[in-house]
């Protein structure tokens, strides 16, 4: 690793990022950010950007603050200066590229889900496992672990405060397909998604679901829809969830909806809803945990808030107490502001940051790792196969790993 020229800046942690746009835009925010709110161990450094379009990765660069640019990625991951590699990139690639990164003896973050199938997942276990035994570690970009409430959720429901858990049940909601013209984006092709709502956000509430009660989902039954089978073609690129159709049309490969129920480890039951055909709701993350003790709530839309229980309070006073996660004491709130000024979307990405940074420094592994990945993968597969054999029962395949 490159060592700084002061006397106190910590060593330089050279980030090489593949992909530019939504979240390309999202973790150069929280590698920009990182170093000015914590005290870090490495002093990460923007070293490098790739992308397949000469013009509009250069752009990028110049946007968000990264020194050079490249418009292949495996030029990327043969530069010197760079030690870890952030893939921003559609699920169709993930494998390729941080195999190959983690084979040229980088570290790597990648982002969620960890790839399109099962066995693109295995495979990049393998390879960490590998990697790992060399010194350089891998995590999954799992970034909703990282808002504040929802840490501080799993560390009181590790303290026991819930007592045995009973049930989980989680929500995404969206709505940017509800309009019939929206334009056939890579999203909603197989071959480059994997899947639609399932992977796009499912991935999400079955991490959390699993985060936030340290056990993983043994089994499932599942139902999905495709409630527009075509959509016009793309004309033009697309940015974030916006773009433009042209008048042909072509065909929709992926779901629009999945709705399940699973069971975890311990005999709780957890309920999923995935959707971005929700309208009128944009980015509606909720979720709540019952336990024999008391209850947590949380929705994403009020991200610095949680709602939590305690049954064991006398019944003329009991009923769920509004918890603003702001204050010194609750996690990551240190770096940031007075008590009561809130945070948001984007500094979960600073958190992610800080927590892989201070793992390669310390050599420990990162969590999530590429096994949680998979483990996630894994329920993702199980959710499909069910939903094709009308909702039986599908029990998931368990990955050696503790969830953490």
């Amino acid at each position: 690793m490159e060592q700084s020229d002061s006397r106190t800046a910590p060593p330089a942690l050279g980030v090489g990022m593949v992909g530019y746009s939504f979240m390309g835009a999202a973790h150069s925010q929280g590698w920009r950010t990182v170093g000015h709110v914590f005290d870090l161990p490495l002093r990460p450094v923007l070293a490098a950007i790739a992308g397949r379009d000469a013009h509009a990765v250069r752009a990028a660069a110049d946007k968000h603050g990264w020194a050079a640019a490249e418009t292949d990625w495996r030029a990327l991951i043969a530069r010197d200066d760079v030690q870890l590699v952030d893939i921003c990139t559609p699920g169709d690639s993930h494998a390729e590229i941080a195999i190959a990164a983690l084979e040229a003896g980088k570290h790597v973050l990648c982002e969620k889900p960890l790839a399109n199938s099962v066995a693109e997942a295995e495979a990049m276990v393998t390879a960490a496992e590998a990697a790992r035994s060399r010194g350089q570690l891998a995590m999954v970009g799992f970034n909703y672990r990282r808002v504040p409430a929802l840490t501080y959720a799993r560390r009181l429901i590790t303290d026991g405060r819930l007592g045995t858990l009973r049930h989980v049940r989680v929500s995404y909601l969206q709505d940017w397909l509800v309009d019939p013209d929206f334009p056939l984006t890579w999203r909603l092709q197989r071959e480059h998604a994997g899947s639609g709502a399932l992977g796009d956000l499912g991935a999400h509430i079955v991490d959390l679901a699993q985060y936030l009660v340290g056990e993983v989902v043994v089994g499932v039954s599942a139902q999905m829809e495709t409630f527009v089978k075509e959509r016009p073609r793309l004309d033009g690129a697309s940015s974030g969830l916006t773009a433009s159709g042209a008048t042909r049309r072509g065909p929709v490969t992926v779901d629009d909806a999945a709705v399940f129920t699973g069971r975890l480890a311990s005999g709780a039951l957890a309920t999923f809803e995935a959707t971005r055909m929700a309208s009128g709701r944009k980015n509606a993350l909720r979720l709540e945990v019952n336990g024999e003790f008391g209850s947590l709530a949380f929705d994403l839309e009020r991200l610095n808030e949680l709602s939590f229980h305690d049954h064991r309070e006398p019944a003329a006073t009991a009923g769920f107490r509004r918890i603003v996660v702001t204050e010194a004491e609750h996690p990551y709130l240190e770096g940031w502001w007075p008590p009561g000024h809130a945070l948001g979307y984007e500094h979960t990405f600073a958190h992610q940051a800080r927590d892989l940074v201070e793992a390669i420094a310390s050599g420990t592994d990162p969590r999530p790792s590429f096994a949680d990945g998979l483990q996630v993968q894994r329920v993702l597969a199980a959710v499909e196969e069910s939903a094709q054999k009308n909702s039986v029962y599908t029990p998931v395949q368990a990955v050696e790993a503790e969830v953490r």
